[in-house]
């Protein structure tokens, strides 16, 4: 079954994403594996120049992962002056760029520049070399941007689909708004102050009757020192539920096993009292 008659839907198809372009690709896996990676990250545009073993490969299919549709609309080229001779701006990954002078960027500085081509309604593509060699120099001079991913240079290897899913993540999260860090709540929401407050009362309260707070000197900073370490951060409703909870099971447990309470030194519980 090679899936060329299904496949996931992958989304809206941007009119000016850049175009990825495998440059002589040996091994239809790595071209399935390409188109994959280019859905993650919001890349829809493949052309194919020479693949070594022809096209279509069913292989490619198999190894895409639902990405059909990329595959189902790549276009097959006979060298890269074809393949970019409608584009305007040409990226090339390259991990030594060696005698040339040329404009050369990190992917993360790439995907930058790529949105703000796009932005200006300019067509522009990614070379990317085969698996084994690279890029040519003759492959490289059809570009104006030079594209190296910093890597650890003890070992600097990456696969074909390796390095495009590289530049498919830079390409998506150079448009993304979510925050680096953000408190994902679930079914619950983040508490208002007003049930902070609530809570903090119930808590200074227990800590009062048990004796905690009996330093009258150093009460004051305790409660605030107390109040600072939940209004750090973002307290849930379901964690102030868990937390009255717990307060209110100690307490419990205190009584139970007839722990004196501030009021009580002297007093006496009334036989049978329970």
């Amino acid at each position: 079954m090679t899936g060329r008659d299904g496949g996931a839907a992958i989304g809206p198809v941007g009119e000016h994403s850049p175009v990825v372009i495998l440059v002589r690709p040996q091994l239809a896996e790595n071209i399935g594996a390409a188109a994959r990676a280019m859905a993650n990250g919001g890349l829809f545009h493949l052309r194919l120049v020479a693949p070594r073993d022809g096209w279509p490969q069913d292989k490619a299919w198999r190894t895409a992962s639902g990405a059909d549709a990329i595959l189902n609309a790549a276009t097959l080229h006979p060298t890269v002056a074809h393949a970019v001779a409608d584009l305007q701006r040409v990226f090339a990954t390259c991990p030594r760029p060696r005698h040339v002078i040329v404009n050369t960027a990190t992917a993360r500085g790439a995907a930058a520049m790529l949105r703000e081509i796009a932005a200006r309604g300019l067509a522009a593509g990614i070379l990317f070399g085969p698996e084994r060699a690279g890029l040519t120099a003759d492959d490289l001079a059809h570009a104006d941007t030079l594209v190296q991913i910093p890597l650890n240079p003890a070992f600097n290897s990456m696969n074909l689909a390796q390095a495009v899913m590289v530049m498919a993540y830079e390409w998506w999260t150079a448009a993304d708004a979510t925050p680096p860090l953000r408190l994902v709540t679930n079914e619950t929401r983040i508490a208002t102050k007003d049930q902070l407050e609530n809570f903090l009362r119930h808590l200074v309260a227990e800590l009062d009757a048990c004796g905690f707070l009996r330093n009258q000197a150093k009460r004051p900073s305790m409660v605030r020192n107390i109040r600072h370490l939940f209004e750090r951060g973002e307290v849930t409703e379901q964690e102030l539920r868990t937390l009255h909870g717990i307060i209110t099971e100690l307490s419990r447990g205190r009584r139970v096993h007839g722990r004196i309470e501030p009021g009580m030194v002297g007093r006496q519980e009334p036989e049978g009292a329970g």
